[in-house]
């Protein structure tokens, strides 16, 4: 199926020279003249670099046949990360060079949607936050409470975020998973 860039939004995902890209933000530029142009910023599913390209403003896009199922964390084994279908059982591998940021917030039984693209597992869709626990924090000094002060946290998974100075080790704290930002304290 092709799109015109009037159709394009962010996240849309298109095929271009035979590879999946996800439209991260677009510009249609239109001069007196001159042939329209449609500035693209573009980030491969498949290896997660990220490029900008220049197509004709007038070019028709093709959307790539991506689909996304549902799954489960099991485990990993030092490079392979092994994930669950939760409606047919079957299991899927990624390599850790495919997952990205998304090792972060990533701890076994947790819920993400694999994307398929050819029938192949290629990268991970992970929910808007995630709950992790509290592993280390320097611990809260008296009078160091002032607005906006934060110190840092590490988390079950290694991720290292900052929070604010009531957050003690042990907790569970809500982290965005788009900014790697402390949200909230999970009771």
């Amino acid at each position: 199926m092709t799109i015109s860039y009037s159709d394009l939004r962010r996240g849309t995902v298109i095929e271009l020279d035979g590879e999946p890209w996800e439209v991260v933000d677009w510009k249609h530029t239109k001069m007196q003249q001159r042939a329209p142009v449609l500035t693209l910023k573009l980030h491969s599913l498949r290896t997660g670099k990220a490029m900008e390209r220049n197509v004709p403003g007038n070019q028709k896009l093709t959307l790539a046949a991506v689909d996304t199922q549902e799954a489960q964390y099991l485990y990993n084994d030092g490079d392979h990360y092994y994930f669950m279908d939760l409606r047919t059982f079957d299991q899927h591998t990624l390599t850790s060079d495919r997952m990205g940021d998304a090792l972060h917030y990533l701890k076994e039984q947790a819920h993400v949607h694999v994307v398929f693209y050819n029938g192949e597992p290629i990268a991970l869709q992970l929910p808007t936050y995630v709950d992790l626990q509290v592993v280390d924090t320097p611990p809260s000094a008296r009078g160091n409470t002032a607005q906006g002060s934060n110190k840092p946290a590490t988390l079950e998974t290694g991720l290292i975020v900052q929070v604010p100075f009531f957050v003690n080790a042990g907790e569970t704290i809500r982290v965005d998973t788009r900014t790697g930002t402390y949200l909230e304290r999970v009771t």
